[in-house]
């Protein structure tokens, strides 16, 4: 198992070097893993004068799968967009085809007090949501800003699906219904753009591949508004490119902090990318204090996904719950009556746990 590790910038090399003692661990007791590491995001660019250089395009290309920490900080954002260290992100997604995001929010028991919505709400949430990622908005054709025929200036971006993309996303998502209670909710808009009900119609027409599979349909304002209003009518959700980045954080956020989530892009083989849902947070940077947690969990879902070893995924999932339950917690997460830990001490934990 050849893994590439681009730990990228801000806290991205804390986190790394934690979810790497967990990769170490398994090394020592006998899994044939091997990591190599290279540069992404403003961390390539320092380098290499690109947030994506062939360097890590070639390791990518080579690897079974990719652990990522975390792209971007103040020090790019007057950068040309293209050199930009999001770019690089979008740049190896699109490289690698990792068209199915999936972004799971789950509140464990011990941490229902650590979200800003009331306990009995989000007590015992478990959401899937799978986020189509490599077309739509982000990527269609035309793009740009330009002059119109009144001589104004005027942005302008294409919303476009084909087909065979929506196709595929869907089948991810009943695929993943399946395994869970066979539950998916279609996010759309489809109302107001063609784009999303033309979306929906295909949603409908593979669900007749799926009769076990219960389809709904709710359009995007609702959506996000149910998430805060009743989260646990969810089980797996299914939606575009741009609605998926927006809803996914939502959904974070209501298990009591972005720091404890993983996520995972995959490509039609199941090679994935295999990141936290969180950012860069330059403000803490080298402090010590970042979870990496939601790093170590993206190793869990590597193990789940891309290598099939539901066993060692579990593993360190339980680790996991495991060093919750002790009461250890970083900043983002710390209550009254639990123990503060620093990143790295939060990683020796789990790896003793394990």
């Amino acid at each position: 198992m050849k893994i590439a590790v681009l730990p990228g910038d801000g806290i991205g090399p804390e986190i790394i070097k934690e979810a790497r003692k967990v990769l170490e661990v398994l090394q020592k007791e006998g899994l044939a893993i091997t990591l190599e590491e290279a540069p992404l995001g403003g961390a390539a660019y320092d380098q290499y004068g690109s947030p994506y250089p062939e360097v890590t395009q070639k390791l990518a290309h080579e690897a079974d799968a990719v652990l990522l920490g975390a792209v971007g900080g103040p020090a790019y954002d007057d950068l040309d967009r293209p050199l930009r260290p999001e770019r690089g992100l979008l740049a190896i997604r699109k490289d690698l085809n990792l068209f199915a995001n999936l972004r799971p929010a789950i509140l464990y028991p011990e941490l229902a007090n650590a979200s800003t919505l009331k306990s009995e709400v989000v007590s015992g949430l478990d959401i899937m949501i799978v986020r189509e990622l490599t077309g739509d908005i982000y990527f269609g054709q035309p793009r740009g800003i330009r002059v119109n025929a009144s001589g104004e200036r005027e942005g302008f971006n294409t919303m476009l699906y084909a087909e065979s993309e929506v196709r595929r996303i869907a089948h991810v998502a009943f695929g993943i219904a399946m395994k869970r209670n066979k539950k998916l909710c279609s996010v759309d808009k489809a109302n107001v753009l063609e784009t999303t009900e033309f979306w929906k119609e295909i949603m409908i027409d593979v669900a007749k591949e799926y009769p076990e599979v219960t389809l709904s349909h709710m359009y995007v304002d609702n959506a996000a508004m149910q998430l805060v209003r009743n989260p646990k009518q969810f089980d797996v959700m299914v939606t575009g490119n741009i609605f998926g980045d927006i809803l996914s954080d939502e959904a974070s956020m209501l298990t009591g902090s972005i720091g404890m989530l993983p996520s995972a892009s995959l490509d039609a083989n199941n090679k994935g990318l295999y990141e936290p849902s969180h950012g860069s947070a330059p403000d803490i940077a080298g402090k010590n204090l970042a979870n990496p947690l939601a790093t170590i969990l993206s190793v869990a879902m590597m193990m789940r996904y891309s290598f099939n070893l539901e066993a060692v995924a579990q593993r360190i999932e339980n680790a996991v719950k495991k060093v919750l339950a002790d009461g250890l917690r970083t900043a983002d997460i710390f209550e009254a009556g639990s123990t503060k830990v620093s990143c790295s001490e939060m990683g020796d934990a789990v790896v003793a746990a394990l």
